[in-house]
């Protein structure tokens, strides 16, 4: 199965935590939610950590979690629901799970076995599944990003027919350590190798918040030995063993490699990866006033930008800049490589005027004596 589990300094999740706990109809079926013993587990202990590094604030009790199944969902689920039974969080938990009907019955499976698993913690669930592969032949994506568009799609939906702020998925540091090294792979900049974000909004422009509560501390390891310590099965995905997935050649390959090198290889690339981010958010926010002045509004969406404030920048604030500038015009950078931003920058310290550079989905950017402009050819999908 693919699995929701496989991206700053104090994160921010939502706010679980409470000095009164609501009083909730207990399930018949909730057997296992009752078998927690007096002290916390030492996975539960970590969790309720990454919960008390929250600053107050009312952001509602409903959160969604996202369960494909697989150990790692299995595993959050498993730990907040020992927290809310202890008492430690106040939480109505919404289970989420999209079938994604690339595995025929097993795909079923995993989603009666899911919607059970809740059933018996005594949750609220919701199932859908979805033509992910139809999908991906319309969009040209990848099956990977059709299923990844078409999970957090169905998470939003979800979380907002509830009424819920925050979606919580189940990254873990082994998710972490692999997307860093696909992107190394594949040339990224320094935002692509700062990884996953542990705190993102769901979608852009959207109000809920997307939180990765295992991302700074679990493992693979943890999550497997987890379940089994609350003698809780886990589904198990044959796609993710099936190595005509890059993403499984670097789990199954690369990453065992490293470790050689490196034993804890995970946690450094995890640590360098944080180190990266925070780089990252200070050159995005010099680079967003950078953009402000060229373009003489506060949000940096003007059309037209003058190249002269432009050219005196660093040229990695310049770059950030016009990446920002581009995204806010066509609602996102898909499609947008490097050689696009490096050609509109060699637009600016051009002698000549009226030069152009064509962008993916219909777009051109262009140079008319001291301003760059950006105009749209054609109604068209650029995300």
């Amino acid at each position: 199965m693919l699995e929701l589990s496989g991206s700053e300094t104090a994160p921010f999740y939502p706010s679980l935590m409470t000095k009164s706990r609501k009083q909730r109809p207990s399930s018949p079926k909730s057997a296992i939610a009752r078998k927690y013993p007096a002290s916390l587990s030492r996975f539960a202990r970590s969790l309720l950590h990454e919960c008390r590094r929250l600053k107050p604030g009312d952001r509602g009790d409903t959160i969604v979690v996202a369960v494909s199944g697989g150990a790692d969902s299995v595993a959050l689920l498993l730990g907040l629901d020992e927290l809310v039974c202890a008492g430690k969080i106040d939480v109505e938990i919404v289970v989420a799970h999209l079938n994604h009907k690339l595995r025929g019955e097993a795909s079923d499976a995993d989603a009666r076995w899911v919607k059970s698993l809740a059933t018996r913690l005594g949750h609220r669930a919701v199932i859908r599944s979805s033509d992910i592969k139809g999908r991906a032949r319309k969009s040209k994506d990848n099956l990977e990003q059709a299923a990844r568009r078409g999970r957090y799609e169905f998470l939003g939906r979800v979380a907002k027919s509830h009424k819920a702020g925050f979606v919580l998925t189940a990254h873990t540091m082994n998710d972490q350590a692999e997307t860093i090294l696909l992107n190394l792979i594949r040339g990224s900049g320094a935002n692509g190798l700062g990884g996953i974000e542990p705190l993102r909004a769901l979608q852009a422009d959207s109000e809920i918040v997307l939180a990765r509560p295992l991302l700074s501390w679990a493992q693979r390891a943890d999550t497997e030995s987890f379940c089994r310590s609350k003698s809780v099965n886990y589904r198990e995905d044959q796609m993710n063993f099936d190595e005509n997935f890059t993403r499984v050649r670097v789990r199954r390959e690369l990453l065992p490699l490293l470790a050689r090198f490196n034993p804890r290889f995970i946690e450094t690339i995890t640590r360098s990866a944080e180190i990266l981010r925070e780089d990252s958010l200070a050159l995005e926010a010099a680079a967003r006033r950078l953009l402000d002045l060229a373009s003489g509004q506060d949000d940096g969406r003007a059309d037209k930008l003058r190249t002269d404030l432009l050219l005196v920048a660093p040229s990695a604030l310049r770059r950030r800049a016009l990446r920002q500038w581009l995204s806010g015009h066509r609602g996102g950078l898909r499609r947008i490589e490097h050689a696009h931003v490096v050609a509109i920058e060699k637009l600016l310290m051009s002698p000549k005027s009226g030069r152009a550079v064509e962008l993916p989905g219909g777009a051109t950017a262009f140079r008319k004596e001291g301003v760059l402009h950006f105009r749209l050819r054609q109604k068209a999908s650029m995300t």
